[in-house]
């Protein structure tokens, strides 16, 4: 803008005009008279395209004008420097840096909230190692910094972060299980004719009950083209466009033949036996929905009977939030898949592929992200990869106390991401993680769930569904919780326990199911979710209550069908 002014007028070294930038907003102080500032402005307005895009870390613009420019490419991640703010990653890519180092002004701290690192400064996604120390394993922390948050809260926690994906189009050949993200108004009425609602005869409700000749017929899919005069009637079939001059219709059990054709083929005429009245048994133009009417709510759920009505009122295409692509990565040095052999210190991976089926059966598209061995470098790795196109990442494993448990570790020091919790009161469970980050300006969410088996499952169920849900604007994300009888006693834990039962209703006089439990509950037991279609909700145990009662009334989430 300075050398732009000079070039004007040497007078511009007289004037003080400054650029930079506080937080994502740019600030342009131009000069006071308005034909300098009117000069200034038509300056730097080629270049305000690209600031914003610097600024708002739109790497694929940024690429976009170096390339037209003839500069290198930029790398396919932004990278970091300084704190993260509270609920966002800190993805920030090296030009818009070196545009913040310009800025004359001092910011303020920015508060923290979650616990979150500071990200040194350097090339996030391009650095080779992990940050993470393995070697202190003596001195590796003994206690979690992390509180003990309640199921609910942590819950609200997940709900809260979870956004709404931008909008597509989608067919409704597609749609099955969708939401919409906008009002649908029918194309069509619907009839979209004057329809026979029985089989007989369209009448003038004027003509009284004898004799009619017949003078043709009307069948669904066909044109009405003949008019009726008095003294005559149209044979008429269920759906069939009602002809010109008829304003009624005489069910078929109300005539009998008067005379046929000769050879039997054809009537000619009937005796109506019926008194109608206009408009009985006829369906006018739009009586079931008219051209334009609100047919379908922002927020619907589209099942079959939805879009059957899409179809019939002619809405082929609508809009609903994109599904989000999750990527599913088991975390283990001792993991292998499913069809190699083991050795005796290997188990096979079955978290991934319980993970994955269950999110594709709630109809979102995944990434399969493989096995992650316990290693600083390959998780980190692993995440970066993943978070080029995932929306979501799920990890099974690596949250707990262990030396080896580093995915909180490479969370917070490698992609400066924030993690909002890490401990959950609840069995089974206790050490899901779940944390927030920013990258090339798209927010991602990821959930460090436990790796025995049922852990993942339950809380896969109890956290991550309910996120997936929110993200497509599903109007009720949470899983329906109805009461139940117990099935059998159940001993309570000192933590909040997801039991895993079987719901059946072995009455249809009694208004609760019965709740089975599938035997031992031990969080690595992955057969105690076999036939489970539901998680008892049971509390902790107190001085004063100890174990539920056979036939006690207790809250159940449904997870499956009854």
């Amino acid at each position: 803008m300075t050398k732009g002014s000079l070039d004007v007028t040497p007078l511009a070294m007289l004037s003080r005009p400054v650029c930079g930038i506080r937080g994502r907003t740019l600030i342009v102080n131009l000069p006071g008279s308005v034909k300098g500032s009117h000069e200034c402005l038509e300056i730097i307005v080629p270049s305000l395209p690209h600031a914003v895009d610097l600024l708002r870390d739109s790497l694929a613009e940024v690429d976009l004008t170096h390339r037209r420019l003839g500069s290198p490419a930029r790398s396919e991640f932004s990278t970091q420097q300084g704190g993260v703010s509270p609920g966002r990653g800190n993805a920030r890519s090296t030009t818009r840096r070196g545009l913040e180092e310009q800025n004359l002004s001092n910011r303020p701290p920015v508060p923290h909230q979650s616990h979150h690192h500071t990200t040194p400064a350097g090339s996030l996604f391009q650095r080779d190692h992990s940050l993470v120390d393995v070697s202190r394993v003596p001195h590796r922390s003994r206690t979690s910094p992390f509180p003990m948050l309640p199921v609910d809260q942590a819950l609200c926690t997940v709900l809260n972060n979870a956004f709404l994906l931008p909008t597509e189009s989608i067919n409704y050949r597609t749609a099955l299980g969708r939401v919409l993200s906008t009002d649908v108004f029918a194309e069509d009425p619907l009839p979209p004719f004057r329809a026979s609602i029985k089989d007989g005869y369209a009448v003038i409700s004027t003509d009284h009950p004898g004799v009619r000749l017949v003078i043709g017929e009307s069948v669904a899919g066909g044109r009405a083209t003949i008019s009726l005069q008095p003294g005559q009637v149209v044979r008429v079939s269920t759906g069939a466009p009602i002809p010109p001059g008829s304003d009624a219709v005489v069910q078929v059990e109300d005539t009998e033949l008067v005379e046929a054709t000769s050879d039997g083929l054809e009537e000619i005429s009937v005796r109506i036996n019926a008194v109608v009245s206009a408009g009985i048994d006829i369906r006018p133009v739009g009586f079931d929905i008219q051209r334009g009417e609100k047919i379908l709510p922002k927020g619907c759920i589209l099942g079959p009977a939805e879009l059957g009505l899409l179809a019939a009122t002619g809405v082929v295409q609508t809009t609903a939030h994109r599904l989000p692509l999750v990527a599913v990565l088991s975390t283990g040095s001792e993991l292998v898949d499913p069809g190699e052999s083991i050795h005796t210190y290997q188990i096979r991976d079955s978290n991934r592929t319980t993970i994955l089926s269950l999110l594709q059966s709630h109809g979102f598209p995944t990434i399969d992200g493989g096995i992650v061995p316990d290693n600083p470098d390959a998780i980190m790795k692993a995440l970066r990869e993943n978070l080029v196109g995932a929306d979501v990442i799920i990890t099974s494993g690596g949250v707990s106390m262990s030396e080896k448990d580093l995915l909180k570790n490479v969370l917070e020091q490698d992609l400066g991401a924030t993690i909002h919790f890490a401990r959950v009161y609840m069995k089974p469970g206790k050490p899901t993680t779940f944390a927030t980050m920013e990258v090339r300006g798209a927010k991602k969410l990821l959930f460090g769930l436990p790796g025995n088996p049922v852990s993942a499952i339950v809380t896969a169920n109890v956290f991550v569904i309910p996120c997936l849900r929110k993200m497509t604007g599903h109007p009720r994300p949470r899983h329906t919780v109805i009461q139940c009888r117990v099935g059998a006693d159940v001993h309570l834990d000192p933590r909040p326990e997801f039991h895993r039962v079987i719901l059946q209703w072995p009455s249809i006089d009694d208004p609760y199911p019965i709740a089975t439990s599938t035997g031992s509950q031990i969080s690595s037991r992955l057969l105690s979710m076999l036939s489970a279609n539901a998680l008892l909700l049971l509390p902790p145990k107190t001085e004063h209550k100890t174990i539920v009662k056979r036939n006690e009334i207790v809250d159940c989430m449904v997870l499956g069908p009854i």
